[in-house]
């Protein structure tokens, strides 16, 4: 057989079985006095059972261990591999179609395809038009897509059930321009330290190397009194958890 002839058989190209030859996958026969190179059943054989593997997912180097028979890579352990493989890659699916079927239920967030815990603590509590409210839902759905976790959007549900906060975004807003020793941001950062629940503090721990990370990433994105205000919040939570 010429090599169009046999990658015909298998149900390749020719410019498959060529990458095969050049990275020595399949052995190359020799050329004849024609100038031509002939393969024969044994070449095919062997290029059904690459396609075969390949088919099944395993990449070119695990076909090629799977061929020469290396140890510890036998066949089926590479198969049992890919299988689990394939479990894991299913349930991812049908997770993001469980997320999908939520999104379609109802009204999405902001306009963004968030995770049902986010969504739900966005929905609760009355619109604002505070700047630090909109920023704040901003780096929660940083944090949902970083996978801060769901334990941590029901904790903070009750936040956003009360109007108190909302007051409290509102000062805020007020030290955009103020400098960082302004005497505003000593009682608010007290005030918003005391609103936050004892159960936001009970799941920050399975979330916070996530939060360590970002904190200071976040703190860029506020204003200097406000990120001087947002600081001491976050000292204060701190004491109150090592207490």
């Amino acid at each position: 057989m010429r090599i169009g002839e046999m990658a015909a058989l298998v149900g390749v190209t020719t410019r498959t079985v060529r990458h095969y030859h050049r990275i020595g996958l399949l052995p190359e026969p020799a050329r004849r006095a024609n100038g031509y190179r002939v393969y024969g059943a044994a070449d095919a054989v062997a290029l059904a059972r690459v396609r075969r593997l390949t088919e099944l997912g395993l990449g070119l180097d695990e076909v090629r261990e799977t061929l020469a028979g290396s140890a510890g890579h036998e066949l089926m352990e590479l198969l049992a591999g890919l299988d689990a493989d394939l479990a894991r890659q299913e349930e991812a699916i049908r997770e993001r179609r469980r997320r999908l079927a939520r999104l379609l239920e109802g009204p999405v967030p902001d306009g963004e395809p968030v995770s049902p815990a986010l969504a739900e603590l966005l929905g609760t509590g009355p619109v604002t038009g505070s700047p630090m409210a909109a920023r704040d839902r901003e780096h929660l759905m940083l944090l949902d897509t970083a996978g801060a976790g769901g334990e941590l959007h029901a904790a903070l549900a009750p936040l956003g059930e009360d109007p108190a906060v909302h007051a409290l975004y509102e000062r805020l807003d007020a030290l955009e321009g103020a400098a960082v020793d302004d005497p505003r941001i000593g009682p608010l950062a007290a005030e918003m330290a005391a609103a936050v629940p004892d159960a936001v503090l009970a799941v920050i721990p399975s979330a916070e190397p996530l939060l360590t990370g970002l904190g200071e990433v976040l703190l860029d994105d506020y204003a200097p009194a406000q990120a001087e205000t947002v600081r001491r919040v976050m000292a204060a939570l701190a004491l109150r958890r090592a207490s």
